[in-house]
């Protein structure tokens, strides 16, 4: 992804969800992934799709079950 795409695509989601705590970090190496991090943790991934001249992003958010608490 371009660096205009990434922060077209980072603009939107937090405008889309409500919260400024999100960004997406441009890949560390070559054909490295695409980061999505909230407070600077990695939660999960955005991949670009470009089928028959339409663009997609896709995001992916892992979340671990050493993560989650119980109540």
């Amino acid at each position: 992804m371009k660096p205009a795409e990434i922060q077209a695509v980072q603009a939107h989601l937090r405008r889309l969800l409500g919260t400024q705590r999100l960004s997406i970090r441009a890949p560390q190496t070559r054909n490295g992934p695409v980061e999505l991090l909230a407070d600077g943790e990695t939660i999960g991934t955005v991949d670009r799709d470009d089928e028959d001249g339409e663009v997609a992003y896709h995001v992916t958010i892992s979340v671990l079950s050493e993560d989650l608490t119980s109540h």
